[in-house]
């Protein structure tokens, strides 16, 4: 059964190595989200991902190896406490490095990754949660991994022109995030996520879809909002109530 579901951003600064000048800056959000991921840990050994990618509709399978090379530096990471030696995949999507990333400072067994379309539409999203969630049934407990940003359009440091939906947005998200509400989250629009570079959207919506899916009420642990650099990033732990 899904035992926890931990939901983290996926930005390269979260790698000390790629923010040499930066380390100290980047900290706490590094700090959060590696908090999270042991938390899932504590619980499962084994994890299902997900996040959004234009790579996707895929599915990434544990023995793989990749190397955040493609963002300047080569930190190897792998999916999988044993995973297969051999070259590391330079092309390997962002989610799934940072997936792997995770999965080695939090200590956990190993991690299966799947990555959506951004522009998902829900009802497929609600699919794919609850085909996860189909997957971890069984008495062995699994972490679900859900990696995703808010909106790049804040004023300080905005990927774009600042937009003024898009504190609201992620207020939403935050205050969904912290009720443990999937059907909060399902209620988020495609086309203004969109509009706002809100990229986790989709694979919000699949973790709403698992919750739904699992059979069972779900509570927020604890839910934060930080975006220290123009971007929104949330960071949150659900349990089974």
């Amino acid at each position: 059964m899904i035992r926890r579901a931990a939901v983290v951003p996926h930005p390269p600064l979260l790698v000390p190595e790629l923010v040499a000048g930066a380390a100290a800056e980047t900290e706490p959000l590094r700090r959060a989200t590696v908090a999270v991921a042991a938390e899932l840990a504590q619980v499962a050994g084994v994890w299902l991902a997900v996040g959004a990618d234009p790579a996707g509709p895929v599915r990434i399978a544990p023995h793989t190896r990749g190397t955040f090379a493609g963002f300047g530096v080569d930190v190897p990471v792998t999916l999988s406490a044993d995973g297969a030696a051999g070259e590391a995949d330079p092309r390997l999507p962002l989610p799934a490095l940072v997936a792997g990333w995770l999965r080695e400072r939090a200590g956990a067994e190993r991690v299966h990754a799947d990555l959506v379309p951004p522009e998902l539409p829900p009802a497929d999203c609600v699919r794919l949660g609850e085909r996860l969630a189909a997957e971890a049934g069984g008495p062995r407990p699994v972490g679900l991994l859900v990696l995703g940003e808010g909106s790049n359009q804040y004023a300080e440091h905005a990927q774009a022109l600042p937009d003024p939906r898009a504190a609201p947005f992620d207020e939403q998200v935050r205050d969904a995030l912290a009720d443990a509400d999937p059907r909060r989250l399902l209620d988020l629009d495609v086309a203004p996520a969109a509009e706002l570079g809100a990229a986790g959207r989709a694979a919000w919506q699949v973790l709403a879809g698992a919750a739904l899916a699992s059979g069972h009420e779900w509570r927020g642990k604890h839910a934060e909002l930080l975006n220290p650099f123009g971007v929104a990033y949330h960071i949150a732990v659900w349990d089974p109530a």
